[in-house]
């Protein structure tokens, strides 16, 4: 049984304009995209539509920026003390960001005023403390020289990220990025610009001058152009990992510097030893938050045989309590997809598995407007199904047998992704033993999606490569020179 709950938005929000060089334009064409309310699927208001000419205006502007203006001759520490003022504003307008976010996208409000905004004002603080911290090094070498290193940013970089956690994995790239001396263009998601246009506000505010940050709302057209753009140094990218390969052929032709976090398949492995209360509480929230769009969702659930039918049993019976509704309502743990695609795709996976025989427990969709999945379960699905090998990004979970613990080991690395993994268990040697073995970029032991600023995530295999977080994160956006002077 699927529980809804709704509430009144709350949020009116103008139309929205690309901002080039500290001004706010309408895209070169006139062009414009209407964005739905995903809780509605009304329209909730319009946006600039770029194109390649707006993507070429941009990458100009970020480009005179880093050549001739102030950002990347300031003081790292200068640098840093405009980004702790961003997230001084930033949380002096949290309620603001986060209704805004929440309308986007459909994340409830109580996930986005207690998780996003809050971990965007720690991402603006946490760099700009960083940023103080930015040099060089002395080295002694063999011949009589005075030999040091200088760390300095890269130039342009072109932020380009995705339609679940808008503001999150926005911050992630232009935070460090900024920290390090860089000028950015950012690309958010076509669906889900709000923010992104909002935060462009906060950073002029803070001080940052007109050109270091720009941001072109539109499709894969803008995108593509600012990743072929040679004077574009940096490239970071969100997104699914087709997308991924294509940002990295685009920019292979001017060897521009890629970063890119893709797609997941999650695994979590619950033991027999392990707190099985725990560990389902564990599992449902590890696939149903974010309604499912988390590249890091624990979305494939194994299990030791004897506590198996345990185990399935108690996240069916967690299902049943699980609110789904408007995503300003405070009951509500689920909100709708961010559009109607999303959804589309989503149930494409749970309509097929119903035909194929498929053990279906849960999907009980709710009926009515906007773009609502419920979270459901497939069980003793076939490790080389599709299920469980390609990423569904929604609110889907397989769950699997096993036997051993090589097996489990076998069954979690035996897709080609590799974002994130977790065990649940009370053996502590266990733990240790299979985090080593597990095949991805973080590993969380009796708990999921337990994160903070200064541990680094990214991924294995075909989920990406570079870093975000961390000190690691801001050394994605510097380059080091070698200075030998002879004495």
């Amino acid at each position: 049984m699927v529980t809804m709950k709704q509430a009144r938005p709350r949020v009116e929000v103008a139309p929205g304009s690309l901002f080039i060089d500290g001004q706010w334009e309408p895209a070169t064409a006139g062009v414009t995209r209407e964005l739905l309310d995903p809780a509605t699927g009304q329209v909730a208001t319009t946006v600039a539509e770029a194109d390649e000419a707006d993507a070429e205006r941009a990458v100009a502007a970020a480009h005179r920026a880093f050549e001739h203006g102030p950002w990347p001759r300031m003081s790292p520490r200068e640098r840093g003390r405009i980004l702790l003022r961003a997230a001084d504003l930033l949380r002096r307008r949290a309620e603001e960001f986060a209704e805004l976010e929440s309308y986007d996208v459909g994340k409830p409000l109580t996930f986005t005023s207690r998780v996003d905004v809050p971990m965007t004002i720690d991402t603006f603080e946490y760099y700009g403390s960083l940023a103080a911290g930015i040099e060089g090094a002395t080295r002694t070498t063999a011949a009589p020289t005075l030999a040091y290193t200088r760390r300095e940013p890269i130039g342009v970089v072109a932020a380009i990220t995705p339609f679940n956690f808008p503001l999150v994995l926005s911050c992630k790239k232009i935070a460090p990025a900024l920290a390090a001396g860089n000028t950015v263009v950012h690309k958010p998601a076509a669906e889900t610009p709000l923010t992104a246009l909002r935060l462009a506000e906060v950073l002029q505010d803070a001080g940052v001058p007109d050109g270091v940050f720009n941001v072109v709302t539109g499709d894969v057209v803008a995108g593509r152009a600012l990743v072929r753009d040679p004077r574009v140094g940096k490239v970071a990218f969100t997104g699914s990992t087709a997308a991924g390969k294509q940002v990295i052929r685009d920019g292979a032709d001017t060897m521009t510097k890629v970063t890119v976090e893709l797609g997941g398949k999650s695994a979590n492995l619950v033991f027999a030893d392990a707190d099985l209360q725990a560990a389902v509480t564990t599992a449902v929230r590890a696939f149903t938050f974010n309604t499912g769009q988390f590249c890091m969702a624990g979305t494939r659930l194994l299990v030791e045989r004897p506590v198996y039918e345990d185990v399935l049993k108690g996240v069916a019976a967690a299902l049943a309590h699980v609110t789904i509704g408007d995503p300003f309502a405070e009951e509500t743990v689920v909100g709708p997809m961010a559009g109607p695609n999303h959804r589309a795709k989503v149930l494409s996976y749970v309509d097929r598995a119903r035909q194929e025989g498929v053990r279906v427990i849960g999907g009980d969709h709710p009926e009515g407007p906007g773009f609502y999945v419920a979270p459901t379960v497939l069980a003793n699905v076939d490790q080389h199904s599709v299920y469980v090998q390609e990423e569904i990004f929604g609110p889907v979970l397989t769950v699997q047998p096993f036997d051993t613990e090589e097996e489990a080991v076998r069954l979690a690395n035996g897709t080609p992704y590799g974002l994130a993994a977790g065990l649940q268990t009370r053996d502590l040697s266990r733990a240790h033993r299979v985090a080593a073995l597990l095949q991805a970029g973080t590993v969380w032991v009796n708990t999921w999606a337990a994160m903070d600023l200064s541990m680094p995530i990214g991924g294995y295999k075909q989920s990406g490569y570079g870093r975000e977080n961390g000190p690691e994160g801001l050394d994605e956006y510097l380059q080091t020179k070698s200075v030998v002077v002879a004495l």
